[in-house]
C-alpha cells in the first residue's frame, strides 16, 4: 500500500501577520504500487499532452477550472481512495495547537485515524517540509496514533519527499535509493 500526504496553505498560525486562513491536508491511497505507478505515467502524459515541463506541478489553487477538471478526469478511472481534513485556523483554540508543527501532527492524525481502517503495511511519502526533528516527531506522532489493539502499527515506513522531484526510475516510490527514511 502506498499513500502520499500533502498539503495546501501553511501551518502557522499568526493569520494577521501572514498565515493562510486555512490549513488542508490530504491524504491519497493505493491498495498496489502500479496502480499508483500508472497515476504517476498517466499524470506525465497529461503534461506532455499539454506541452507542459516535465516537473510542472498541478497545484490547484494556480490552475482555472478547465484545467482543474481536465486533470480530474485524467485519474477518475484509476483506483484510489482520499481523506481530506480543512481547518479554518482561525476558530482554533487551545494551547495545544501553538506550534505550527502541532497543527501538522494534528491534522495528520485526524486523517490517518480515520484512514486506518483501510491501511495495511503502508509506505507513507510526505511532502518534504520542516527540520529533520520536526520530520522525526511526526513518525512517533504516526506511529503512535496508528496502532491497532495487539500493538500492531499500520505504517511500514514514513519517507518525506520533495513533490517536485520525479519519481525513482529504478525503484519508484518503495526505493531504497532516495527519499529520506523518518
Amino acid at each position: 500500500m502506498l499513500v502520499f500526504i500533502d498539503e495546501s496553505g501553511d501551518s502557522g498560525l499568526k493569520i494577521n501577520a501572514g498565515s493562510s486562513k486555512y490549513f488542508t491536508l490530504v491524504l491519497v491511497a493505493f491498495q498496489n504500487h502500479d496502480e499508483a505507478l500508472a497515476v504517476d505515467d498517466r499524470i506525465s502524459l497529461l503534461r506532455k499532452e499539454h506541452g507542459l515541463p516535465d516537473n510542472f506541478e498541478f497545484h490547484f489553487n494556480t490552475l482555472n477550472f478547465a484545467h482543474r477538471l481536465m486533470f480530474l478526469e485524467a485519474i477518475a478511472s484509476y483506483n484510489f481512495f482520499y481523506f481530506a481534513v480543512v481547518m479554518n485556523k482561525a476558530s482554533l483554540a487551545g494551547r495545544k495547537l501553538q506550534f505550527k508543527e502541532s497543527l501538522y501532527n494534528y491534522a495528520c492524525g485526524l486523517i490517518f485515524e480515520q484512514a486506518k481502517p483501510l491501511l495495511n503495511n503502508a509506505v507513507v511519502v510526505i511532502d518534504e517540509s520542516g527540520s529533520k526533528n520536526f520530520k522525526s516527531e511526526l513518525k512517533r506522532y504516526l506511529v503512535r496514533r496508528l496502532k491497532d489493539d495487539s500493538g500492531k502499527c499500520f505504517i511500514k515506513k514514513v519517507r518525506t519527499q520533495d513533490s517536485k522531484e520525479q519519481s525513482c526510475t529504478t525503484c519508484r516510490y518503495d526505493c531504497r535509493c532516495r527519499g529520506e527514511v523518518l
